[in-house]
């Protein structure tokens, strides 16, 4: 054990948990049946664009296609169009890319087949404001949704009442053809219909829930934005529209089975592993602070779980914007369990999302350990202010413990791994 560098070790538990994500591998164990007419590739998320590079190379038949992706994730492609746009914050590139997509699926028959690839982060790269509102009010939905520190199965929800895209309406506007949806989660509990709001899978949540989330947090939307919530012109297709009868929707890769990868690996080097959840939502701060609070216990008490061990989890946590630092939800979560491990020796940390990058910046999160917050004191940084001003980047950077693995190709959202020793 004491040849083990916890940065390497917790660097190969990350790798283990994007590999058990691949586009190539899960796809392939997905493939539907060739049809009699065209194929047709569609896709957005930040995932998209290495699942149809993936799905090209496994594919034996004709095929065309469109993705739309985060700028810098664009994958190679011989017959799939990559567009790339912008993410959180949506753009007019996303905007052209969703009147495509409307326009790649018009004028299909029912002998012709619609591959839809979805990953997180098709939200906000799928904009297509419904009548009456236009892309501003997309962006400044957004941007309220990202400073609310709403979950983001309610966020999806919210997004999907206010488009011509989402909640179903891409695959209704595909019909007759037969929409078969790979989907790649990040949405704890692994709801279809709310990756990337759900384009190509109708939902039972109707615009009450939307309002119901609105209210619950506080947003504060365009006045045309609530109008057009509360008409029954937002309700999006129901699940029984006979337009979804032939459709298919198969979940190919997810936090839980990344999870139990990390653990094998965990294993495979000597160190019994242990999963608390793969659905953990919440203020980041906050359940930082609970997870430092399990690493405590376990390097003072050796309970509940004995050392050595790596205590993972997953999920999805959020951050109510205080202020306009730089960060993201895993520096954040870092940053407050930093806190809450100080002075301790033994527990070494990374939190991470699986797509590579957390937030606006280029990390995908970061490292700490019992040491971190006396380091970055050294460096001029209280990492109590740089917490309480959402300025998590700025804190780990100081100390030189960013982790930047760039664009991984999925995105089956946060990894959290705590090694006690």
């Amino acid at each position: 054990m004491t040849v083990l560098d916890p940065k390497s070790f917790l660097t190969d538990i990350f790798n283990a948990a994007v590999a058990a994500a691949d586009p190539e591998r899960t796809i392939r164990h997905h493939l539907p049946a060739k049809p009699k007419g065209r194929t047709i590739v569609i896709g957005a998320g930040k995932g998209s664009a290495q699942m149809a590079a993936a799905f090209e190379k496994i594919w034996e038949g004709t095929i065309e296609g469109l993705v739309v992706t985060r700028y810098g994730y664009g994958a190679k492609c011989e017959r799939i169009e990559i567009i790339e746009a912008a993410h959180p914050v949506p753009d007019a590139a996303g905007l052209e890319a969703s009147r495509r997509l409307l326009e790649k699926v018009q004028g299909l028959t029912a002998d012709d087949l619609v591959v839809a690839l979805i990953s997180g982060g098709g939200s906000a790269l799928l904009p297509s404001p419904a009548a009456g509102l236009t892309l501003a009010d997309e962006i400044a939905v957004n941007e309220a949704l990202l400073a609310s520190g709403a979950p983001i199965a309610a966020m999806n929800t919210i997004r999907k009442h206010l488009s011509t895209i989402k909640g179903g309406r891409l695959a209704a506007a595909a019909w007759p053809a037969k929409v078969v949806s790979l989907v790649v989660s990040d949405i704890p509990g692994d709801n279809p219909a709310l990756v990337a709001s759900g384009p190509t899978v109708p939902d039972v949540g109707g615009r009450e829930n939307a309002l119901a989330s609105i209210t619950a947090y506080g947003m504060k939307l365009p006045d045309v934005v609530m109008a057009h919530i509360q008409s029954p012109a937002a309700n999006a297709p129901d699940p029984d529209d006979q337009r979804f009868a032939r459709n298919e929707v198969h979940l190919i890769a997810s936090a839980g089975v990344s999870l139990e990868a990390a653990a094998v690996e965990a294993r495979r080097q000597g160190i019994e592993a242990v999963i608390l959840s793969d659905a953990i939502e919440g203020e980041a701060r906050e359940v930082g602070g609970v997870h430092a609070a399990i690493a405590r216990e376990v390097a003072t008490r050796n309970r509940p779980f004995q050392k050595p061990v790596l205590v993972l989890s997953g999920g999805e946590t959020t951050v109510t914007l205080r202020a306009k630092g730089k960060g993201g939800r895993n520096s954040e979560f870092l940053l407050a369990f930093a806190i809450g491990i100080n002075g301790i020796q033994g527990i070494h940390a990374l939190a991470a999302d699986t797509d590579g990058i957390d937030g606006s910046e280029n990390n995908a999160g970061a490292f700490a350990d019992g040491s971190s917050v006396s380091r970055m004191r050294a460096a001029g940084v209280d990492a109590k202010a740089m917490l309480a001003g959402n300025n998590a980047w700025t804190a780990f950077n100081a100390v030189g413990d960013l982790f930047v693995p760039g664009p991984t190709g999925t995105n089956v959202n946060d990894l959290r791994a705590i090694l006690v020793r």
